[in-house]
């Protein structure tokens, strides 16, 4: 993938709409179709990655180290290292992601009911 320049255009107007947009903002954070997942699977509390890699068996190892990287950068969850062999890493959600629950649930609600109005 080609690195966009942090000077061009196409970031000013990303930062621009970003501050304009309440739902950009939030898009540019958990857009996508695996960050929601994750964000779903760590409501109940911290998880391992085998954890969670088990609970999402189709995201390839590349994609979900890359969103859980993504996530915290973001500051929406916390990565925590303990020193021992053999490492163990957990990650949990920041007080910003469990702010996002009542969204994460309200996509859900929505999704069962348009799941069985379209079955009808």
């Amino acid at each position: 993938m080609t690195k966009i320049k942090e000077s061009s255009t196409y970031n000013a107007n990303r930062e621009i709409v970003m501050q304009e947009c309440p739902v950009t903002y939030v898009m540019s954070k958990i857009g996508g179709h695996w960050k929601p997942i994750i964000l779903y699977h760590l409501l109940s509390g911290s998880k391992r990655y085998s954890e969670i890699k088990k609970a999402m068996p189709h995201i390839t190892e590349k994609m979900l180290i890359q969103h859980l990287k993504q996530l915290e950068n973001d500051s929406l969850l916390t990565r925590e290292a303990r020193p021992i062999v053999p490492p163990y890493v957990t990650y949990s959600l920041t007080e910003s992601g469990r702010e996002l629950e009542l969204v994460i649930n309200a996509m859900a609600s929505w999704a069962f009911k348009d799941m069985k109005r379209n079955a009808a």
